[in-house]
Formats: C-alpha cells, structure tokens, sequence
C-alpha cells in the first residue's frame, strides 16, 4: 500500500462458518475461492505493487446470485470489495490489507445478452472483456470505440465503474458518454433495473451516472447498455515527427476541418518513450527514424466505404501533412499503407505501461488540462521536477487530443524502488500543484481508488467532498461497499 496513506477505518467484521454456508448456498462451490494461492491473483494489484486480502473470493455467476451475495453481507456488516478484470492502476479493486471480507468478482458473468444493430445498441453483462465487446460489435458492422491497452482482459464493469478513457474519447467521450442505461445491485441487495434503450429520458435525476466513476462504491454494476456506431470503413493512421507540443496542439486544431471531423485519436509521444517501448515490447518497429524528441500518432476515420476515384483519408491526410510540413510544424512523416504497419503504431503507443515495468520503478501522474494548456504544463511539469531529482527521466505522452497526459517519469539509472519514494511526495506535491493552478485534473481516466485518496482529499473543495460524503452515506450507510475507496468519510 502507498508508504504516504494512513489507511482509512473499514468494517472488519469476518466472514464466520455460518456466512461462509450461506455464501456457498448461493454461488456453489465452483462460486468459491479460499485457498490463499489461488486468491493471490484477486488481491493483487495489476502492477504488483499493492497486495491486500480477502476470506473468501466470491464469483457469482448472475445478477441475482450478485444480489443475495450482496444481502447476506448487509445483513451480516461483511465488507465487500467488487472486482472486474483488475486491470485498474489506483488500486480501486485491490482490498486494504486490514479488509477481513470478501472480494466480489464478475468474471462468470461474461454474456452478450443482445445486439441490436438497427437500434446501434448492444446490452452486456459487467464481466465481458472489452476485446470481446469491440469484436462482438465489429461481427454486426458495428462499432464499439472503448479502446484502452488493457482491452484483452479488462471487464466493461470496471470501464463503467471507473469511467475509464483511452484513445478515442476525443471523438466519442469516456464510458460514462457510451451507456444508454445500467443495471446495479443496490449495497443492501437491491436491484435497480435501468436498462434502456433510451437516448433521451428526462425522468428526474439521471441515476446510472452516480455509479459510473464510482468505483463500486455505491454499489455494483451489473450489466449496461451500450452504444454502438457505424463500423469504420475508410481509416488512415500515422506516425509524425513534430516541432514541439505547441506544434502538436495546433497540428490537431487544424486537423478536424481538414479530416471533415474525422480524427478518431491523437496521441502525443516523445522519443524517449518510443525508444523504451523499443526495448522492452518484442516485435516492434521504430515507424519513423527520426531524431526528433516529439511525434504524434494521429489517426482519422470515416464509416463512408472508400470509392474508387474518390478522395479518401489517406489522399486528404497527405495534403494536410504536406501543408503542415509547409508551416514547419510536422519535420517528417509516414502514413500506415497496411493493417500491419498500422498494428505496429498502436502497439508502440499501448505498449507504453509494460515496457515501463520492464524499465525498472518510475512515478506516473494522470492529469488532465486544457488542450491549449499542454504546452505550458509539459514544460513547467517537467522542470518541476528536474528541481526536485535533477537525474530522473520524463516520459510523457498521452490523449493530447482531450488534454490528458500521462505524465510519468522513470527513477534515474541505477536508483532502486525504495530510494525513488522518498522523492515521490515532493514531485508529487509539486505536480499536482500546478496542475491545480491551472484549473486541471489529478485523475483525468485513472480514477482516485486508494493511490489518490489523500490527494483527493487535498485538492477537491469542502463542499464537493461533503456532497460526495452524503451520497455515499445515503446509498452505503454501513460503509461496506468498496470502503476505504475514492473518499474517506471522516
């Protein structure tokens, strides 16, 4: 657990005999995990760096067995921590290590319960894998556009429940923007079935957003329905060499009328990062030999099929890099011509977090500002925290094209993890400042979990954490639902 948190107070009533034949009534043995090893992969974060514990790993099988799981804990002040792919990088789904109740995984249920391709929607249980909603959508030439590194094994509840980003939100916008309605159980083992098909409902307060971005703390989310667009049909991806952030945020200013509003994604990389993933991820291929420290990977889309004769996007983004070499902000460029050079592109851009591991201990912040912001805040960001640790390592990158950067930072060479921390409150400190100063986020996708409890606490106002604190008490009042997660509530 994070060396700054003082872990939060958290019911640690257990799971007895008698709860645990209950437990077992309801999901079957096959619903059951109790031995420590094979709980070991559920109380662990995904990057390894936070282990908590569990009695019991619960895995329902349908939202009714979710629902009386969910009961029982009410009835008996048994703590619950919910859990989809645990792919989650804040420690959202990761049980503190004083949690002396269950761990709740979605992970049987994993059905797609209908597709509706005229209608362009498509209603899931919470443990489907992400991949396997893209390409369920993909199967009715439809398109689902949640695209994040974790896609493989990622679950659309924990999307849901911590509305997750990646790299199409400045085209189609976060989770939150793709749900037409939910399905949760309640902390007491209420269901609330709000499953519509509905665009437009303006039936009072609109419910499914409050546990949306919650992160299971107000209860479960169970099964969604989502939005679904028209399958791309016409898509060029490409790899720039840019002048600098300035540059890139004006390349993207100009490219939507040029690309007729069709940037799909834009993601900002430096050589350093590139050069990491270079190193670490097997199979890839730098995609432009520049000695240049800024790229972008831009990436325009279009479901209008290409014609013959006709201008498509690869014809209209050669004239735009051609006219964006002429104002010298782009010094050099390469457009995918296959779907494997386009495949190395986004491998290079996702393989970002792994080769980062494999690099050795680092900090990384998720922040979010104005777009014509970035500039400033990569320039005053990084020379914040070269003041405080003149030899560590910047690498950002990130979703430029809606103001999120990923700002991170490997530990200079040869600094181990343990010497690394003790600068991590200070640079921490000071990038979160800024970041403040100029009216931005401390968590654009990643959430708040356990890792930025106290950095909520910090920087969000008394009465936004007093409203969120009466939300949670009026829904959880026994403060078993993810406790000790996103909010404390003393």
């Amino acid at each position: 657990m994070p060396d700054t948190a003082i872990p939060p107070t958290i019911p640690t009533v257990p799971v007895t005999p008698a709860v645990l034949d209950a437990l077992r009534a309801i999901v079957g043995d096959k619903g059951l995990i109790l031995d420590e090893q094979g709980k070991q992969p559920f109380v662990t974060d995904w990057r390894g760096s936070l282990v908590g514990t569990a009695a019991v790993v619960v895995r329902p099988a349908n939202t009714e067995e979710v629902s009386k799981v969910v009961k029982l804990c009410h009835d008996n002040g048994i703590a619950i921590v919910p859990q989809g792919g645990n792919t989650g990088l804040m420690g959202g789904a990761t049980p503190w290590p004083t949690h002396q109740g269950i761990l709740l995984s979605l992970g049987r249920m994993n059905h797609v319960l209908e597709v509706d391709p005229v209608g362009y929607s498509m209603t899931v249980e919470a443990g489907c894998v992400l991949q396997t909603l893209q390409e369920t959508a993909a199967g009715h030439d439809r398109f689902f556009p949640l695209s994040l590194g974790a896609q493989g094994s990622c679950m659309i509840g924990g999307n849901l429940s911590t509305n997750a980003g990646g790299v199409q939100v400045l085209r189609y916008g976060n989770a939150r923007n793709l749900v037409m309605g939910l399905e949760v159980v309640l902390p007491n083992g209420d269901i609330w079935d709000g499953l519509r098909s509905l665009k437009k409902d303006n039936t009072g307060y609109d419910l499914k957003h409050l546990f949306m971005g919650a992160e299971g703390t107000l209860g479960i989310i169970t099964k969604a329905v989502l939005k679904l667009w028209p399958a791309p049909k016409d898509v060029c991806t490409a790899w720039l060499a840019v002048r600098d952030p300035q540059a890139a945020i004006e390349i993207l200013s100009e490219a939507h009328a040029a690309s007729e509003d069709n940037v799909g994604s834009c993601e900002l990389m430096s050589r350093a990062c590139t050069d990491m993933v270079l190193r670490h991820i097997p199979g890839t291929q730098d995609p432009l030999k520049a000695e240049t420290p800024w790229y972008l990977l831009l990436e325009w889309s279009s479901s209008r099929p290409r014609q013959d004769g006709a201008e498509g996007m690869s014809e209209k983004m050669e004239q735009f890099l051609a006219d964006q070499m002429e104002a010298g902000r782009v010094l050099d460029a390469v457009i995918s011509q296959t779907e494997a050079q386009s495949r190395n592109m986004w491998r290079i851009r996702e393989g970002v977090a792994e080769a980062s591991r494999a690099e050795g201990p680092g900090l990384s912040y998720d922040i979010s500002v104005s777009i014509s912001k970035i500039p400033e805040f990569i320039d005053k960001g990084i020379k914040a925290a070269l003041d405080i640790l003149p030899t560590i390592r910047p690498y950002p990158l990130g979703h430029i094209g809606d103001g999120n950067i990923h700002f991170s930072f490997m530990g200079p060479k040869g600094m181990d993890r343990g010497v690394l921390k003790q600068y991590s409150p200070a640079i921490t400190r000071a990038v979160n400042d800024l970041i403040t100063s100029m009216a931005g986020s401390i968590s654009a996708e990643h959430g708040i979990g356990i890792e930025k409890l106290d950095e909520l606490a910090h920087y969000r106002s008394r009465i936004e954490l007093d409203t969120m604190r009466t939300i949670k008490r009026a829904l959880d009042p026994k403060n078993l639902m993810n406790p000790g997660k996103v909010l404390r509530l003393s």
